[in-house]
C-alpha cells in the first residue's frame, strides 16, 4: 500500500448551534495510486481553468448555484480517484463535552484515524496548511502521537496550501457536496443527484453515531415488502461484524470494506438495491497491490463474511444482480431459493454416484463413510 495517497479536507465546524452553523461535521478525502497522480491533476486542472478561471475549485464558490454544482461534479468524477468520508451527526452527540472544541476534535481525531490510516497503514496524507483548518492540525498532533512505527514507517503527513494543490481543491468540493447532501441546513431537492453522480467514487462513507432511524428515514416506506425488523437484522449483523473483526491480514480488511460497502449502499442508495461483483472488486481494489480476482472475492471476502454471520443476500438474475443487505421477506426467500438451486442438484448427484459404487460392490464401498463426510451422509439419509 506504499503506492497511495490521499487529499483530504473538513466540512463545517464544532460549534452546536444547528440553525446558522450546521448539523454536521465531514471530513472527506480523495485517494488515489501515487502513478496516476500526475495525470488526474492535469484532468483537474483543466476543470478548474474552465469553471473557475483564476480561482481555486471551492464548494463554496458554487454554493446554491445546484446546476453548476452538478456539471462540475459530472465532470469531476470522470478523474481517477476515489472518496473516504467521515460523516458526523452533531444532533446526536450526547455530552457536554463535544460543546468544547478540543474535546470535540479529540473525538474526530480517533474516527478519522480508524477510518483512514487503518484501511491504508502506509497512506500519505496532504492536508491545506492555510485558513482555519484547526482540526487538520489537530489531526496531525493526534498521528504523530498515535502512529505506531513499525506498521506506519511509511507514512507521511503533509500540509500542502489548497492554491497550489488541485487536489486539496478537490477534497474541498468533495467535502461541500457532501455537506450538501447531509447536512439538514444544506440539504435541497438536488442532494439526490449530487450523491448518485458520486456514487462510482464512493468506496467508504461512515456515519456516527450510526443512526437507525437515518436509514428508516431514508427508506421508502412503500417499497413492496419492506420489512423493518429484517432490515434491522441485517444492518446489527453488518455493524457487529465491522466493530468486532480483528484486520490483521489483507482478507480482514477487505471483508470489512465489503461490509461497510454493503452498509453504505443500503443506507445511502436504497434497500432494494444490489452492488455487482465487478462494483465490490473495483472498490475493494483501492490501496490493494495485487488485483483481487472474482473467485477470490467470493471465497475470501463473501464467503467469509457470510460465515461470520453477516446477514448478505444474493441475486442473478436481471437488474437485481449482486449482493446487499436483506429488507424484506422476498429478499431472504430469495437467498434460500439460490442456495436451494445449486445445493439439492449437487446432494442428487453425489447420491447417484453413491449408490452407484454401492451397487457395483455389492455395498462394500460406501464413498460417504470416511469422518469428514458425516455431515453430507446424514444430509442424504
Amino acid at each position: 500500500m506504499k503506492n497511495i495517497i490521499a487529499f483530504a479536507d473538513e466540512y463545517g465546524n464544532n460549534s452546536f448551534e444547528f440553525g446558522t452553523q450546521g448539523t454536521h461535521f465531514i471530513v472527506a478525502s480523495v485517494i488515489l495510486k501515487k502513478e496516476k497522480l500526475a495525470e488526474t491533476e492535469r484532468y483537474i486542472e483543466d476543470i478548474r481553468k474552465r469553471h473557475f478561471q483564476t480561482g481555486e475549485i471551492k464548494s463554496r464558490k458554487v454554493g446554491d448555484q445546484h446546476n453548476r454544482r452538478l456539471k462540475i461534479l459530472q465532470e469531476l468524477v470522470q478523474a481517477d480517484f476515489s472518496i473516504y468520508a467521515v460523516v458526523v451527526n452533531k444532533r446526536k452527540l450526547v455530552g457536554e463535552g463535544f460543546k468544547h472544541k478540543p474535546s470535540f476534535y479529540k473525538f474526530l481525531n480517533g474516527l478519522v484515524y480508524k477510518e483512514l490510516f487503518k484501511t491504508f497503514p502506509e497512506l500519505d496524507l496532504v492536508v491545506d496548511e492555510h485558513g482555519d483548518n484547526d482540526f487538520m492540525r489537530q489531526f496531525k498532533r493526534y498521528v504523530q502521537r498515535y502512529h505506531q512505527p513499525n506498521l506506519f514507517s511509511g507514512s507521511e503527513f503533509q500540509f500542502a496550501g489548497s492554491a497550489d494543490s488541485v487536489m486539496i481543491q478537490l477534497a474541498d468540493f468533495v467535502a461541500g457536496t457532501l455537506g450538501r447532501c447531509f447536512d439538514e441546513t444544506r440539504i435541497s431537492p438536488e442532494s439526490e443527484q449530487f450523491l448518485k453522480v458520486l456514487e462510482p467514487k464512493i468506496t467508504s462513507l461512515n456515519f456516527f453515531p450510526y443512526d437507525h432511524q437515518h436509514l428508516l428515514q431514508a427508506t421508502d416506506q412503500q417499497e413492496e415488502g419492506f420489512d423493518e425488523d429484517i432490515a434491522q437484522i441485517g444492518v446489527n449483523s453488518a455493524l457487529y461484524f465491522i466493530d468486532n473483526k480483528k484486520v490483521l491480514t489483507q482478507d480482514d480488511a477487505d471483508q470489512v470494506n465489503c461490509v461497510k460497502l454493503m452498509l453504505l449502499y443500503f443506507n445511502t442508495y436504497g434497500t432494494t438495491r444490489y452492488i455487482t461483483t465487478r462494483q465490490l472488486i473495483q472498490h475493494l481494489q483501492v490501496g490493494r497491490e495485487e488485483i483481487l480476482s472474482e473467485h477470490n472475492f467470493r471465497t475470501k471476502v463473501i464467503g467469509k463474511i457470510r460465515d461470520a454471520g453477516v446477514l448478505i443476500v444474493s441475486s442473478s438474475a436481471g437488474e437485481h444482480k449482486g449482493y446487499k443487505l436483506p429488507a424484506s421477506l422476498q429478499d431472504l426467500y430469495k437467498f434460500v431459493s439460490h442456495g436451494n438451486s445449486v445445493i439439492m442438484p449437487m446432494l442428487h448427484r453425489i447420491q447417484v454416484f453413491r449408490d452407484k459404487i454401492k451397487l457395483a460392490t455389492l455395498n462394500e464401498v460406501d464413498i460417504l463413510n470416511k469422518d469428514e463426510f458425516r455431515g453430507l451422509k446424514e444430509l442424504l439419509a
